[in-house]
């Protein structure tokens, strides 16, 4: 079975971030996203995954490409690369592996992690959908159903038809099937939300066909898009994991955190909810709700509610800051 990951978003809400690293790379407490949503599948489906593909943009390098191949391998998969060099909505984007749909495929854009507590069985349907049950469906596109049965896909609803949100993780058994209706859209322009090409209108063409959709919900659903939002991501998997940590030289560390390998930490306050990833230093800092990437260099620093970049240094910052890869600032 294939796994197919759009992302070749730019990821622009999560700025500085994702001007050096795609969305789905970024680490929440010491695992990235994109890793997470395959552990997950590891963890609660009832078949393997042997092959992952990836829906790049066109100028994501090489060392992109080793670190999602290396994932990859970790999870017993192989890696394929797929590119889409124009954003035209998420139909447009699942079309850019194409020639990957075939046999049974699962769909996942990566912007959210999310989690189940039961495994999914995907016997006995053409076609699984993850759904999750939310307070303002309006926000979403919705799942109509009859006991475990689909029976309409409604995009952003006026009335309160059903309160099931599509999460963005799809099964299909037969991939070719799919891609049939997504070249429909493409080939007579049928655009949906945004003047885009919508992957919910291909559903919505599958299910018109006779194919039997069948429903998955998840118990846990959080975003990662802003960074606000990763911020809060952090926190919640850092208070359901409590990870352990080192004693640190004259250090209080208030948990939740996590700290990476070779991480060193003195004279200073971290936690609550802080998220350090290997080989920073921190010394004479208190830090709290914040994401410490790699290899960083925090010195004098009072933060809170902040995100570091890899290989950043920050000097009597204070607050507030968000600064990308390679940084320096000095107060």
């Amino acid at each position: 079975m294939k796994l197919i990951i759009p992302m070749a978003g730019r990821g622009t809400r999560v700025r500085p971030h994702s001007h050096t690293t795609p969305k789905p790379l970024l680490p929440v407490a010491g695992t990235m996203i994109v890793e997470r949503i395959v552990e997950t599948f590891a963890r609660t489906l009832d078949r393997t995954i042997d092959e992952i593909v990836y829906i790049l943009g066109p100028d994501f390098g090489r060392e992109i490409k080793e670190t999602l191949t290396d994932m990859s391998e970790r999870h017993n998969a192989k890696a394929t690369f797929r590119v889409q060099d124009v954003a035209l909505g998420t139909a447009h984007a699942v079309s850019c592996a194409g020639e990957d749909l075939e046999g049974e495929v699962i769909i996942v854009f990566a912007d959210t992690i999310f989690d189940s507590y039961e495994k999914v069985t995907l016997d006995d349907a053409d076609s699984v959908i993850w759904l999750k049950e939310v307070e303002d469906p309006s926000r979403f596109g919705v799942a109509v159903h009859d006991g475990d049965t689909i029976t309409d896909f409604v995009e952003k609803p006026s009335e309160p038809i059903s309160k099931l949100a599509i999460i963005g993780v799809y099964y299909f058994k037969q991939g070719e099937h799919l891609m049939k209706e997504i070249q429909y859209l493409l080939d007579n322009n049928v655009t949906g939300h945004g003047d885009e090409y919508q992957l919910t209108d291909a559903l919505d063409r599958l299910l018109k066909d006779g194919k039997t959709f069948k429903k998955a919900t998840v118990d846990e659903w959080l975003d990662c898009g802003t960074l606000p939002a990763w911020l809060e991501t952090t926190g919640e998997i850092l208070k359901k994991e409590n990870h352990s940590f080192d004693a640190y030289e004259n250090t209080t560390i208030h948990p939740p955190v996590f700290i990476g390998d070779g991480v060193e930490i003195s004279d200073s306050e971290i936690g609550p909810n802080v998220s350090i990833e290997a080989r920073t230093t921190v010394t004479n800092s208190k830090v709290e709700n914040s994401i410490i990437q790699k290899s960083v260099k925090l010195s004098g620093c009072n933060l809170k509610g902040s995100t570091i970049g890899n290989f950043a240094e920050a000097d009597n910052a204070t607050g507030e800051i968000h600064i990308g890869d390679h940084s320096i600032l000095k107060q």
